[in-house]
């Protein structure tokens, strides 16, 4: 055997391998690495968009907790002052209600002093009579001086 004819018979079968896998095994395995090198890529980039997303919708919510707690603010300042409005009102009502009762009550106390006195007019009246008769030691008859009792009734 003659070692020349080995290397060159070797190296021809390495080149039909070599052209055989470049031909035949080299594509795939090409392909292959590039959709995965595409799926992790898609993936990585998937990963960022999820990340920016979640950052995006952290600020989205503390914004709209911000807006919810001056809306709250807003709220309990509006239900304050109507609470202090309502307050007001009530007194001012409460305040017309007593002066209302208390121009009640004085014209009520008018009445009962007007009728007191013409109470006592007429007892003072009936007392004058009375007095009258003991004097003139006769009786005064009411019905006929009643005209002069009213008149005497009206002067006290």
């Amino acid at each position: 055997m003659n070692i020349n004819m080995t290397l060159i018979g070797q190296s021809i079968t390495f080149a039909m391998f070599v052209w055989f896998c470049m031909k035949f095994v080299w594509p795939p395995i090409v392909t292959a690495l590039e959709a995965r090198k595409k799926f992790i890529a898609d993936g990585l980039a998937a990963g960022d968009r999820g990340k920016h997303e979640l950052e995006l919708a952290a600020k989205r919510a503390k914004e709209t907790l911000l807006e919810g707690k001056i809306k709250a603010a807003e709220i309990i300042a509006q239900a304050e002052k109507r609470a202090s409005q309502l307050v007001e009102e009530a007194k001012g009502i409460g305040k017309i209600e007593g002066d209302r009762m208390v121009l009640a009550a004085k014209a009520e106390i008018e009445q009962e002093t007007h009728r007191a006195r013409e109470a006592l007019r007429g007892e003072v009246a009936a007392l004058v009579v009375a007095g009258a008769a003991k004097l003139l030691r006769r009786e005064i008859n009411a019905q006929v001086h009643a005209d002069l009792l009213e008149a005497i009734k009206n002067e006290l």
